[in-house]
C-alpha cells in the first residue's frame, strides 16, 4: 500500500489560513507584506556576499509568495521554493511568470521535502534530497511553525557539506514583545494584529542550540532594526529583537583517522 507522506503535525492550520488570506496583496509593497519588501534588499545582499548566489542550488523553506526566492533567481540562483500554504504558493507561480523568471515551487514541508515528497503526492516524486543544496534559506518562517527543531533539521539535513543556511526570526524577550507585536501589530498597525504570537519567538541561544544539535555551524549574524521615522530597515550588531543567523554545514572528513 503506498502512503501519502503529510506533516501536519508540524503546521498550525490559523497560520496556514491567515497567511492564505492574504495572498492576493503579496506582492503588494503598500500592503501587510510591505515589511518583507522592505528587509529583502538587505536579507539580499547580505546573502550573497557571503555565498555568491550565481549558479547555485538553493531551496527557500517558507517561500510564501515568493519575494526572496525570485530575488535570488534574479541573481542567478537555480531556486526552488517551497511552502505549505496554498494561495501564496500560487501567487508566487504567477508573479515569477509574469516576470519571466524561472524559480520552481513546491507543495511541501521542509521535513518531506527532505526525503523526495511533494503534499498530496502518493509517490515520491525524486530521490531523497539529502545533501542536495548549495544554499538553504528559512527566513521568518521559525516563528510560525510548532516544532521549530524539525524543520532546522531538514534544513541540515538538505544542504550540501560545505553549503549554508540562513535564518531570520524574532528573539523572545520584553523588548521584542514590545515592538514586534504590541507597538508594529497593535499600535502602528503595520502588520495585521495576531500576526505573531509571543510564545513562539526563539531567543538566539535556542536556534544556535538547535542548529549546532543538527550539524551546523554559526559563521557570521546580525539584528533586523527597524526605523519608525523612516519606516526603513537596516542589518545592524544588536540582536534583541529580529535577527539573521548564517549557518554551515561542515565539510566532512576526507580521511578517517
Amino acid at each position: 500500500m503506498t502512503t501519502i507522506h503529510t506533516t501536519e503535525s508540524n503546521a498550525d492550520p490559523a497560520e496556514l489560513a491567515r497567511f492564505n488570506n492574504l495572498a492576493s496583496r503579496w506582492w503588494d509593497e503598500n500592503s501587510e507584506f510591505r515589511p518583507l519588501h522592505r528587509i529583502n534588499p538587505h536579507r539580499l545582499e547580505w546573502i550573497d556576499r557571503l555565498v555568491q548566489l550565481a549558479d547555485k542550488q538553493v531551496l527557500d523553506v517558507g517561500c510564501g509568495g515568493g519575494i526572496l526566492a525570485e530575488a535570488m533567481a534574479r541573481r542567478g540562483a537555480k531556486v526552488t521554493g517551497i511552502d505549505l500554504a496554498d494561495k501564496p504558493l500560487q501567487i508566487a507561480q504567477w508573479h515569477a511568470q509574469a516576470q519571466n523568471v524561472d524559480v520552481h515551487y513546491a507543495k511541501s514541508s521542509a521535513e518531506t521535502w527532505a526525503e523526495g515528497w511533494a503534499e498530496g503526492w502518493a509517490e515520491r516524486l525524486a530521490e531523497p534530497h539529502a545533501g542536495h543544496y548549495d544554499v538553504i534559506t528559512c527566513m521568518e518562517m521559525l516563528e510560525h511553525v510548532p516544532s521549530p527543531a524539525a524543520v532546522i533539521q531538514a534544513c541540515a539535513k538538505m544542504v550540501k557539506p560545505g553549503g549554508w543556511v540562513f535564518f531570520s526570526t524574532i528573539n523572545r524577550n520584553p523588548l521584542s514583545f514590545a515592538l514586534a507585536i504590541v507597538a508594529i501589530e497593535y499600535i502602528m498597525r503595520i502588520l495585521p494584529q495576531g500576526t505573531h504570537q509571543y510564545a513562539r519567538f526563539i531567543k538566539p541561544t535556542e536556534l544556535l542550540a538547535m542548529a549546532n544539535a543538527s550539524g551546523l555551524e554559526l559563521q557570521d549574524k546580525h539584528g533586523l532594526g527597524y526605523n519608525p521615522l523612516t519606516q526603513r530597515f537596516r542589518l545592524h550588531g544588536f540582536m534583541g529583537v529580529g535577527y539573521l543567523l548564517a549557518m554551515q554545514k561542515p565539510l566532512q572528513a576526507k580521511f578517517q583517522a
